[in-house]
């Protein structure tokens, strides 16, 4: 399909992605092709995707393509609106306050941020200011474009501009690399691309959120900027809804949560570890019976390793290489005992001189199952070996990525390798798929996504051992028929892994189980097996976690929950409190009979109101508080407040008991 007035020899096919193609007899751009295809695809382009990049709709397609058109329904659109959305801000900012320099402003996971070089401090109370010239400049509906700038003339022009941190930036970009300018209306910024064609493209859906500090090119030793952040959607529908959830996130965080029900604290002289109180720890005690009594019914072992380990088997493993800056490491005098020193011994090395070793906490418990594995002659007929550790690891976290106990230095891993034949993964993967759902399930996370991450970069292992473990990675997923996706180049460095990411109840997303199948630690730690065929082989080793760590998950778990646990991991399953102190001895009795049926019950005899009494337990989210009087205690009754309701009833102490166990009753015998 020609367009009128243009000829040209070679002719150009675009294939659309609904396989449909179209030919042009010239080189045609984005919105042309748009505009070829109909009026209001036209109208809502916004960019185009070509052979899998996104590029503006100014971009030129000189070449047969498979073409797609992005508009504000596409994915794609979110990453490109954040972007303006950045610039936009950085314009607005420099003509509110001529003389503010710009540095560099991406889009983010949730919104956008730009960093600006300025003497006087931004405050909140800007925020409104900046968006309503933000808002003038869509309504401008400047163009964008996109030039590419000889390098001198653009450190000429920045640094007549008095941009010096522009100037610098160009300057050391690497030769040959385009030095590409965009323009919006008559402000210019250096940057890559791909844009909106106009501002008045972006949607009135953005919101300044915070500023904070933050240092040119991320380096403490150069100057220090001034960072605001702002969130931008396609409608000013997908923006309510993101502040609506973070409005929930902040009720539901972790930390705040953890104080009111006395669960936990960090302090800083234990930096990423956490202070399990006693309420905390009966939550973590439950959780671990939980995993394993699933554990034991699927016919796992479940093993305990070292903590600290030489660091010659993580080099042999090559943890040493890919992990070592994450490691806690001492060094130890492995001198010969006093007992021993009338005996000619060596250092295990052999020198004999140097007995200093050099020892790590362990980051990941997998070198230590394989030495387990090791023990012993081990025959086909051992195999699936399913072997578990609840495994403390450490690993260093720079202390600002620390959150809570969501990320910490010290945490525990629901580990397990499963030690199998080539032939066997199929079925293992299988059985895992549904023992993680079901455990997902119990926990209250019925919205589960499962993510194919491949060989990244930097791995261990060559192409064909990869080629062996995608491909059987990929028929194992598919066999449980699970719907999954791609996450290209995030596998483990030893092998591709799925990735199960839970939907929390406020929608957030949170990846918490891996499986990984791994032809390379085997071969590096030399397990192997005596095959059927009388041979020796090597066992394939599927690294698989459910929860991930506890403290995550536990964090997880408590703000999907909004602290209001179901009962059966409640950690104070109900409170006898007490109206009257006449009702003291039938509280006693209450508390002794809700034991004696297992539940986890304290009392409150304390001298207050019972109205305050009911407002510390909820604040505590206690999920059932019994309430008694002296008409309960005469009548042997108690009365039953439920944590969220403004109902209540009162029962004979016996079907009050019944109840609260029924209502507590776990998802497998603990």
């Amino acid at each position: 399909m020609a367009l009128a007035g243009e000829t040209t020899a070679a002719a150009i096919t675009i294939t659309l992605p609904d396989g449909a193609q179209r030919t042009f007899d010239r080189p045609v751009t984005g919105a042309e092709l748009a505009a070829d295809i109909g009026p209001g695809l036209a109208k809502a382009a916004l960019a185009i995707r070509l052979e899998g990049a996104v590029k503006d709709l100014a971009h030129v397609i000189d070449a047969d393509a498979e073409v797609s058109i992005v508009t504000a329904r596409d994915a794609d659109a979110l990453e490109l609106i954040r972007h303006d959305a950045a610039h936009i801000l950085a314009e607005a900012v420099q003509e509110l306050w001529p003389g503010t320099q710009i540095t560099f402003g991406p889009a983010t996971e949730d919104g956008f941020y730009y960093d600006f070089h300025r003497k006087e401090p931004f405050s909140p109370e800007n925020f409104e200011q900046i968006e309503a010239k933000m808002a003038e400049i869509v309504d401008r509906n400047e163009t964008i474009t996109r030039h590419v700038w000889d390098r001198a003339d653009a450190v000429a022009h920045f640094e007549k501009a008095g941009e010096t941190f522009k100037a610098e930036w160009v300057g050391q970009l690497p030769d040959g690399e385009d030095i590409s300018i965009y323009s919006q209306g008559d402000w210019l910024d250096l940057c890559v691309g791909p844009h909106l064609p106009s501002t008045g493209k972006l949607p009135k859906a953005f919101k300044l959120m915070k500023v904070a500090g933050a240092y040119w090119r991320g380096d403490p030793k150069n100057p220090q900027l001034q960072r605001i952040y702002g969130t931008a959607w396609r409608d000013p529908k997908e923006l309510k809804a993101y502040l609506h959830r973070l409005e929930e996130a902040e009720k539901r965080d972790h930390r705040r949560l953890g104080r009111d029900m006395n669960l936990f604290h960090i302090q800083q002289e234990a930096v990423g570890s956490v202070f399990w109180h006693p309420h905390g720890w009966t939550l973590y005690r439950t959780v671990e019976r939980y995993m394993r009594a699933r554990l034991e019914n699927a016919d796992y072992v479940e093993v305990k390793t070292p903590q600290l380990i030489d660091r010659e088997l993580w080099e042999r493993s090559g943890h040493w290489e890919k992990f070592r800056e994450h490691m806690f490491v001492a060094e130890v005098d492995e001198s010969p005992s006093a007992d021993m020193a009338d005996h000619d011994v060596e250092h295990h090395d052999g020198t004999g001189g140097d007995n200093k070793k050099m020892l790590a906490l362990k980051p990941m418990n997998c070198p230590a199952h394989v030495q387990i594995f090791r023990q012993g002659i081990k025959s086909y007929r051992d195999l699936p070996l399913r072997m578990a550790e609840f495994g403390s690891c450490h690993r260093y976290e720079p202390s600002g990525a620390l959150h809570g106990i969501m990320r910490v230095r010290a945490f525990t891993q629901d580990d397990a390798h499963i030690f199998c034949t080539e032939d066997q993964i199929n079925s293992e993967s299988k059985i895992f798929c549904d023992l993680l759902i079901q455990i997902y399930k119990d926990f209250g996370f019925e919205d589960v996504l499962i993510k194919f991450a491949d060989r990244p970069p930097v791995r261990a292992g060559d192409d064909a051992t990869w080629d062996r473990a995608e491909e059987a990675l990929r028929q194992a997923i598919e066999e449980t028929g699970l719907p999954y996706e791609m996450n290209p180049g995030e596998g483990a460095f030893y092998g591709p892994k799925l990735e199960y990411v839970l939907r929390d109840a406020i929608g957030r997303d949170w990846q918490c189980g891996t499986l990984q199948v791994d032809f390379v630690l085997p071969e590096r730690l030399d397990a192997k097996y005596v095959g059927e065929d009388g041979a020796t082989h090597r066992p394939v080793m599927l690294h698989r976690a459910i929860l991930g760590s506890f403290e995550r998950f536990l964090g997880v778990l408590i703000e999907h929950y909004a602290g209001r646990l179901p009962m059966w991991l409640a950690p104070v399953q109900a409170m006898v409190a007490t109206i009257v102190s006449d009702a003291d001895d039938w509280a006693t009795q209450v508390k002794q009979a809700a034991a004696d049926a297992g539940l986890r019950v304290e009392t409150d005899l304390r001298n207050e109101k019972i109205n305050y009494k009911v407002r510390e337990h909820s604040l505590a989210k206690i999920p059932a508080l019994l309430v008694v009087g002296k008409r309960e205690a005469e009548e042997g009754t108690v009365t039953i407040r439920r944590l969220g309701q403004k109902e209540q009833e009162t029962l004979p102490l016996d079907a009050a008991i019944a109840a609260l166990q029924q209502n507590a009753k776990p998802p497998i015998s603990l």
